[in-house]
């Protein structure tokens, strides 16, 4: 056979295999059959993740503690709905390499019991288990699933060994459930051996919706997180808005992702890394965010010592994130600071100071008057009593609606402006 029709012959082999390996139908469940690349993500849900700082006590090294052989059940309250899911799982302030076994995820019925028939497992790379390195975030393989618009799935870790839960959401203001006897991740019926209000290694759902155009994400400090709100009952601020969003025909589908960490400051770590320090992980980095709305700076008032600050410290900080989110083409709103009773006259004017510029000084491109909302107009520094936790500094279920239906609609249709 001459040369010529030898690489004639293998030419034609090579392209028939391509062509019969291209028409052969995907293995249902195999590995790659979802190109991740192929899909739009968007975030519907997405805790930030901080450290829980070890706290040394006589004859024991920390009380952070860890789950070997353990199952982790965690509620996930959803926005948006979708037609493929898949979940991230940080490590980011771990030491060691954090082991997952297995992960699960299912339709909530109540408490910690799922729907039967509804449970799927997750794979990292076609494996059922991973190990997510030191400082790490992994993110699942794509998953079919019918994800519901505000419905509650219930997503289940195994964790093998030891690994310490030192990376977590603390503030959940929704129960977590864990069984010490083994993996559970598939159990309709879970019975826990404690519970706790927390998320942990779970940083992250992200769901794939043809009609869905992008994402809200709401970043702030307790206010935010919804300190103060009833437990296991989505009454947050941020929960008011998306229900508003999603049931109301006339708007755009979007998702609102809770980007708020209790304790937060604008410019120096308290609860978690600082909002200038955290921005980009938590918002520029959320799969599909459009919108950002931004409530920091009552945590930074009042800070002594070294940590001290003014009011034109605050606005600087909160400047270079309308800076960073403008480069990347997103709308950002400004909230004003809610009342707080909690400070001296100096702090109130710190806080007046803020929300002047807030409301005036044009940076951001739009204005969401949560303390026009919420004070009394006899005292300026005070909540109106309907919506005081208690506290004097946390909104009350009440506080938090008026905040979440105070929100102008609008303002999400509203796109990128030309800089």
């Amino acid at each position: 056979m001459s040369h010529y029709r030898r690489f004639r012959l293998s030419v034609t082999i090579a392209v028939t295999a391509v062509a019969l390996s291209c028409a052969r139908p995907p293995v249902a469940g195999a590995p790659g059959t979802i190109p991740s690349a192929s899909l739009r993500w968007i975030a519907t849900w997405g805790p930030s993740q901080s450290s829980t700082a070890p706290r040394p006590v006589a004859g024991a090294a920390d009380r952070v503690p860890t789950y070997a052989n353990a199952t982790i059940r965690e509620i996930v309250h959803t926005t948006i709905g979708g037609d493929h899911l898949r979940v991230r799982i940080s490590n980011e302030y771990g030491d060691l390499p954090l082991v997952i076994g297995s992960v699960h995820v299912a339709l909530r019925q109540s408490g910690s019991t799922t729907e039967p028939q509804s449970d799927r497992s997750f794979t990292f790379g076609g494996k059922a288990s991973v190990t997510v390195r030191t400082g790490a975030v992994v993110v699942s393989d794509p998953l079919p699933f019918a994800v519901p618009q505000l419905g509650d799935l219930a997503i289940s870790l195994f964790i093998p060994d030891s690994a310490r839960t030192s990376t977590r959401h603390s503030l959940g203001v929704q129960t977590a459930y864990i069984s010490k006897a083994g993996d559970q991740t598939a159990a309709t019926t879970f019975v826990a051996d404690t519970t706790f209000r927390s998320w942990v290694f779970l940083s992250g759902v992200d769901v794939t919706n043809a009609n869905a155009t992008g994402s809200i994400v709401t970043i702030g400090n307790s206010i935010t997180d919804g300190f103060g709100a009833t437990p296991d009952s989505n009454r947050r601020w941020p929960d008011v808005l998306a229900r508003r969003l999603l049931t109301s025909p006339s708007e755009p589908v979007k998702s609102v992702v809770n980007a708020g960490i209790s304790g937060n400051r604008v410019l120096t770590f308290g609860a978690g890394p600082s909002l200038v320090a955290r921005f980009d992980r938590d918002v520029l980095m959320q799969p599909g965010v459009t919108h950002v709305i931004v409530l920091e700076g009552i945590n930074d008032i009042g800070r002594g010592g070294a940590e001290a600050v003014s009011a034109d410290d605050i606005i600087f900080g909160l400047h270079q994130v309308v800076d960073r989110a403008h480069e990347r083409g997103l709308v950002i709103y400004g909230a004003t600071l809610t009342p707080s009773e909690r400070g001296s006259p100096e702090n109130e004017a710190k806080r007046q100071a803020v929300n002047a510029w807030i409301r005036t000084g044009g940076a951001f491109d739009g204005v969401i008057d949560f303390d026009a909302v919420t004070r009394d107009p006899a005292q300026l520094n005070r909540f109106l009593p309907l919506y005081d936790s208690g506290d004097k500094l946390h909104p009350s279920d009440a506080g938090y609606k008026a905040m979440g239906e105070s929100i102008d609609l609008s303002l999400f249709r509203a796109g990128p402006k030309r800089r």
